[in-house]
């Protein structure tokens, strides 16, 4: 599809939608490829951890409190579970992001696509996201603070009866979650792109993002928030037929649901990633700022540690992805 400035600067949300679902006709294996070997992985785990954990939760309750010794065993379990776990996501995720977002770039400046030329490059960008990250984390310390703080106030503001005090902390915790939450992964998944594509990471890519989100903060918030609703959906279904639906439902229907569940979360987290590139071109044309394909072409390049010889400039005169 070729696609001006001009059109992308007027993009709405299901153009971007219909714009991302479209991209891996274009490099069909590779983004099988990636898919079957990051992103299926990546979304198995999401869901699939609960159906460990949850044994583990059952066993430590099932302990009474006079057997120290095994329920210590129990939570040392638990603890390394969840540490593995969150390491293996964390480096899914990343790699997840790296993989998608360099695909889509190198279509867009007309590179040669493979799954072994994206693998190639993965090392390179992990370290620019894996930095841009510690930032994003340092950022959602200070968020989780300040949103734990409010909590303990509904907690206290219950405790005395206090109904104004209960209001405020509510609407605290509901701006707190819908309003900086939604942005702060906004910011992120934007500064994640940018760190990719442009010469900059960390602190310089989340400052690159927040200017890129001015004008389209509604937007970006809307999308994050339609895609953390359908996540949680999609885990709350899980946890109630596959994890704690053994007495209700049989093995079969179980481990077909959960199957199922598993295939829909893919596809999200797919597109999910294809929507957070195509809402970086999107960006830029709001802001009427050119991509050079040329520059963009040799920047790429330098992550398989290739030289290219810049060639002439070409502005975003059309996004054929």
């Amino acid at each position: 599809m070729d696609l001006a400035p001009e059109e992308l600067q007027f993009f709405t949300i299901p153009d971007i939608l219909r714009e991302s679902v479209s991209i891996p006709r274009r490099a069909p294996k590779a983004f099988y490829l990636i898919t079957l070997t990051l992103i299926f992985p990546l979304s198995f785990a999401i869901l699939a951890h609960s159906l460990f954990t949850h044994p583990i939760l059952n066993q430590i309750e099932d302990h009474p409190s006079y057997d120290p010794v095994q329920t210590r065993h129990q939570w040392t379990r638990l603890l390394v579970f969840q540490f593995c776990y969150l390491i293996f996501l964390f480096a899914f995720s990343l790699l997840s992001t790296a993989a998608v977002v360099f695909t889509v770039a190198s279509l867009y400046t007309s590179k040669a696509v493979s799954f072994s030329s994206t693998i190639s490059a993965i090392p390179k960008v992990f370290k620019r996201l894996f930095i841009t990250f510690l930032w994003v984390t340092f950022l959602m310390i200070a968020y989780n603070a300040v949103f734990v703080g409010f909590f303990v106030v509904f907690i206290i503001a219950i405790d005395t009866q206090n109904p104004f005090l209960v209001f405020i902390s509510i609407i605290a915790i509901f701006v707190l979650f819908l309003g900086v939450h939604v942005y702060i992964t906004a910011l992120w998944h934007l500064a994640s792109v940018v760190s990719v594509l442009e010469p900059v990471y960390g602190f310089a890519a989340m400052k690159k993002s927040y200017e890129l989100l001015k004008g389209k903060t509604w937007m970006a918030g809307l999308l994050v928030f339609g895609y953390l609703t359908i996540c949680f959906a999609i885990a709350i279904v899980f946890g109630a037929v596959v994890v704690h639906g053994g007495e209700k439902h049989g093995v079969f229907v179980r481990i077909v649901v959960g199957g199922f569940l598993v295939g829909v979360l893919v596809i999200v987290n797919l597109v999910g990633l294809l929507v957070q590139s195509v809402f970086y071109y999107v960006c830029k044309s709001h802001h009427h700022e050119g991509i050079d394909k040329s520059a963009l072409h040799d920047h790429l390049g330098g992550y398989l540690g290739e030289y290219v010889p810049l060639k002439s400039s070409i502005q975003m005169e059309n996004l054929d992805i």
